[in-house]
């Protein structure tokens, strides 16, 4: 699968969840129409497109949108942002600053809710679709080692991360991600 197709199946998923159907869901069931070959092409461009915002820039929004951000929620962070679609992704991953006019971050923000972008089942979705072609909950993780070597995770390089800094840091914050600070450390005085 090409990143062209990659980003409309993300796109098509987007147009098909509703309030009662999340994106997490809308995209197995996308994937599910696909050939087990398909999903994993789709989740060799996902990890592609995860690993590219696996920065500490993009961790900082995270721990401000957020409240807060483990190992495993900036995962949750990370498939949320490609949740948002090929243009707040591509905006994001070129300032993680730009969240700070997305709606939904802007929403939270003022909701003082840290629900915003995460999206765990997101990171599974490829998964999924694989168990209900095949009726194995296992057979996607058999054929996604058999599809491909094992790969650098992130956190494991740390140059590709760029420059580590203090998310507690509330002054560093508001140097580097200034318009997140303003919206989520009103209360914090430097």
């Amino acid at each position: 699968m090409d990143m062209h197709e990659f980003w409309g199946v993300i796109e098509a998923a987007r147009l098909a969840a509703t309030a009662d159907k999340p994106f997490a869901q809308a995209l197995t069931d996308e994937l599910a129409t696909r050939t087990q070959s398909g999903i994993l092409g789709y989740q060799e461009r996902f990890d592609e497109v995860h690993g590219a915002v696996c920065r500490w820039d993009m961790w900082a929004a995270a721990y401000l949108i957020g409240g807060g951000c483990s190992d495993d929620s900036f995962m949750d962070f990370r498939a949320g942002l490609i949740a948002l679609g090929r243009d707040w992704y591509g905006k994001a991953a070129t300032c993680p600053d730009s969240l700070a006019e997305h709606p939904s971050v802007i929403n939270a923000a003022h909701a003082q809710s840290g629900q915003a972008i995460f999206d765990e089942d997101a990171n599974y979705a490829a998964s999924y679709a694989f168990e209900r072609l095949t009726g194995d909950d296992h057979a996607f993780y058999q054929a996604w080692d058999t599809y491909t070597a094992p790969r650098e995770e992130c956190g494991q390089g740390d140059d590709a991360m760029g420059e580590d800094f203090d998310f507690k840091d509330p002054a560093e914050m508001q140097r580097r991600l200034p318009r997140l600070s303003a919206l989520y450390l009103r209360n914090t005085t430097h």
